[in-house]
């Protein structure tokens, strides 16, 4: 489990490719590899991954990805020289700055508009038809691994407005029109709308 507050930001530095599947390399600061353990779920642009190889004193730690998270995920887009939001599973006792986040990507969202001034920057993005029952106003969605509030809601499309100190410490500061971002539904809000739907089903009123 994850919280959706990213971390650091990690430089992929190796790519190695094979049918349907691939092998990242990411250069990582080394304090945020400490007492890392071989096989611990790692979130990398909010995905959890699970940590194959790494070298704390060098900094750097290796994931593999297989075809279903491919499919899902922008992960299969990256390469050597991009950066990827980090984030090292949620431990007991750790306080919950943003939201409880699994790390199960569910869809990619499109950014459809840019605005940026001295001091705040928006963003628009597109939902995939199946999430957008999901999406609410104010309510918490988890952006590249980054727990935020969805602003408006409008058809196929939500805005988030980000403080100067999210597009310092992750990715969106770097992000333009037309790139992917990975998206997970708040798990709660899912529940509510389904348990609601079968309800209605089942009385007849869908």
């Amino acid at each position: 489990m994850f919280t959706g507050i990213v971390q650091t930001k990690a430089k992929v530095i190796q790519i190695i490719e094979k049918e349907q599947f691939r092998s990242i390399q990411l250069q990582v600061e080394s304090r945020h590899l400490q007492a890392l353990q071989r096989g611990a779920s790692v979130a990398i642009n909010g995905t959890c991954l699970t940590a194959t190889e790494f070298d704390s004193a060098q900094g750097w730690v290796e994931f593999d990805v297989i075809a279903e998270t491919l499919k899902l995920t922008n992960l299969g887009l990256l390469q050597v020289g991009n950066q990827v939001n980090l984030e090292r599973s949620l431990k007991f006792g750790d306080e919950i700055g943003g939201h409880i986040v699994s790390g199960h990507i569910q869809g990619v969202a499109e950014i459809t508009d840019i605005v940026r001034t001295a001091d705040n920057c928006s963003i628009k993005l597109r939902l995939p038809a199946a999430l957008q029952p999901y999406i609410f106003s104010k309510g918490f969605i988890a952006v590249d691994g980054i727990s935020l509030t969805v602003g408006e809601v409008e058809g196929d499309a939500f805005g988030l407005y980000l403080i100067p100190e999210t597009l310092t410490v992750t990715t969106l500061g770097d992000r333009k029109v037309g790139d992917l971002l990975n998206i997970e539904m708040d798990q709660q809000s899912i529940s509510i709308v389904q348990t609601v739907e079968r309800v209605l089903a089942a009385r007849g009123l869908a």
